[in-house]
């Protein structure tokens, strides 16, 4: 008779939580064309909200948008240091009820630093 496996997935649901990562970018494009860089760049940081944060629903705020299409669109930032916070959805008849929220911080160099938990105003 086979164990039974009764190992379960990560569950988000108790967790809200926002923490500070360092995305790096220039790896993530490597490759697209020029035209399609900065575009390909927001659908990379959805995905890495989605993985890090285990949510699938996924919103950017217009400032980090801003910071990822400043140089036009073939000029992506290498790295980016965004804050990525995780919070309740109370929409009523929400598919999802967690949903991620990724913000642009502003650092001089993101280069070497560590993901951090941070504390929500």
């Amino acid at each position: 008779m086979a164990p039974e496996n009764k190992s379960k997935g990560r569950s988000a649901i108790a967790d809200v939580v926002a923490r500070e990562y360092t995305i790096h970018l220039h790896k993530r494009v490597h490759g697209a064309s020029f035209k399609k860089k900065a575009p390909k760049a927001i659908k990379e940081i959805k995905a890495f909200a989605t993985k890090a944060m285990g949510t699938e629903d996924v919103r950017l705020d217009p400032l980090l948008n801003k910071e990822v299409w400043k140089s036009g669109i073939k000029g992506v930032p290498f790295r980016l240091r965004v804050r990525i916070s995780r919070k309740r959805n109370n929409e009523e008849g929400a598919k999802h009820a967690l949903y991620s929220y990724v913000q642009a911080v502003n650092v001089k160099n993101p280069k070497g630093l560590q993901t951090t938990e941070v504390e929500e105003a």
